[in-house]
């Protein structure tokens, strides 16, 4: 296929440091709150307390904290109609097909793409039994808060998974799903969710504008205010402040790290105009992340997301190093930010061709070498999709799920001795499907992934 796509530069200047889209405003204004009918009203943004933090001299951003409902927290009810739930999913429908076509417009259809069209649907019907299961819950659970409003710009809604008992404040995962910067929706986190619940977890899956709707700094700044929501609302939900993690799986862990770096330079930098502060978030998690596209561009043109194409979502080659958390931590700029960054774990399989584990294993030795907290747990023969698709449908014993909640619950005896007996996990599809999927990836697996896992090692 060739294909000829100029670089989406919209409107920015782009220059040596994180596009300026990224912050909210430019000078102090209000911040998007909400009430719980979902209306917009204008809230103060955070205060900053200007004294120093760990001697470097930046201000440290205290949560905002929000008086809890005395006595326990009643069970959570649908806030919204089925009818307006179908009118909502429909207008989602068609913005989705429309931006599909535009985005097939650019691909072309090639035999590449045909093949791995075909491979993922087939890799869907294998797995409907356990998909249908995960719908039933996401529209019907009085647990899930879909479509909660976080910001002014198209798809800034947010899905909340809440724990059946709010017997007080709760750990809150901020999860920003996966897709390619093109296929990404909140709704992809519902088995993520749906589990972290059942173990007194609130998740919040963050959605955000994909390619062809936005470019990588849209998507970064959607994602940044989604975090800001979190931070300064949870505790009308039930969650905890000062308990808040933040996570991405695959693309989410690119655009989710971006805006973690972002946010802990402009902090350094003594920037007044923030909505919220890395020393809210306890620690990062990426899943299957990508952090360096510099050495990725190469790699994914071999999986089918072309130089072209790619380069168009993230604004042009020039700004390659711009939007890759690795590149930045080690620029001299960021010597003052690495002491506000949080605890970051990144977990990743070792049989993942579609986003090599040695992305991961040099982020992780680039934020060590610079003396922040950082750590990598590997999975030996998990892929991109083993680790947070077909591990969780089959049920029982799942390694990367127990570590997420051990180090969520790590502070937490009470909810560690719960997690020494934890409830069954139940399996969701059967055994010889899953095989068969296996298959099917292996099918659709190309030698040119393995040369490119030789190459980064």
């Amino acid at each position: 296929m060739t294909s000829s796509l100029p670089a989406n530069h919209g409107s920015r200047d782009l220059d040596r440091s994180f596009p300026s889209s990224l912050s909210p405003t430019s000078s102090p204004s209000p911040s998007l709150s909400f009430d719980a009918d979902n209306k917009i009203t204008d809230a103060p943004l955070l205060s900053r307390d200007l004294s120093s933090n760990n001697g470097h001299g930046t201000a440290k951003h205290k949560p905002r904290r929000r008086a809890a409902a005395a006595g326990k927290l009643s069970k959570p009810k649908r806030q919204q109609s089925f009818s307006r739930d179908i009118g909502h999913a429909a207008s989602e429908t068609y913005l989705l097909t429309r931006l599909t076509f535009t985005l097939l417009r650019y691909l072309g259809l090639g035999y590449r793409w045909i093949t791995r069209l075909a491979a993922l649907a087939f890799y869907a019907i294998l797995l409907m039994p356990g998909f249908l299961q995960v719908a039933y819950y996401y529209f019907f659970s009085s647990q899930v808060r879909r479509s909660i409003i976080y910001g002014y710009q198209p798809r800034n809604r947010l899905d909340l998974y809440l724990p059946e008992n709010i017997d007080g404040p709760k750990p809150v995962v901020a999860f920003v799903t996966g897709g390619a910067w093109i296929i990404g929706y909140k709704a992809w986190g519902s088995l993520l969710g749906k589990q972290l619940a059942e173990r007194d977890i609130i998740v919040a899956c963050i959605d955000y504008r994909n390619f062809p709707q936005g470019t990588i700094s849209d998507m970064i700044n959607d994602a940044s205010q989604g975090i800001s929501f979190i931070c300064n609302n949870i505790s009308d939900y039930g969650g905890d402040p000062n308990r808040i993690y933040l996570m991405g799986q695959s693309a989410g862990a690119h655009i989710s790290a971006c805006a973690l770096v972002e946010q802990a330079l402009k902090e350094a930098k003594g920037e007044e105009s923030i909505s919220w502060s890395v020393s809210q978030i306890k620690a990062y998690f990426g899943l299957s992340g990508g952090y360096n596209l510099c050495k990725l561009v190469d790699h994914f043109n071999s999986r089918g997301l072309y130089r072209s194409l790619f380069l168009s979502i993230m604004e042009g080659e020039e700004s390659l190093q711009l939007f890759s958390p690795e590149v930045r931590v080690e620029d001299p700029s960021f010597k003052d930010a690495v002491p506000l960054l949080p605890c970051i774990t990144l977990f990743h399989g070792t049989a993942d061709c579609s986003m090599p584990s040695t992305s991961s294993q040099t982020f992780v030795d680039a934020l060590q070498r610079l003396g922040a907290r950082a750590d990598l747990i590997l999975y030996e023969g998990k892929t991109h999709t083993d680790l947070f698709l077909q591990d969780p449908l089959r049920g029982g014993k799942d390694d990367l799920f127990d570590n997420l909640v051990a180090l969520i619950h790590a502070d937490d005896k009470e909810a560690l001795a719960k997690d020494a007996n934890p409830p069954p996990r139940r399996r969701l599809v059967p055994e010889v499907l899953l095989s068969f999927v296996h298959i099917v990836k292996n099918f659709n697996r190309n030698c040119v992934c393995m040369n490119f896992l030789g190459n980064y090692r």
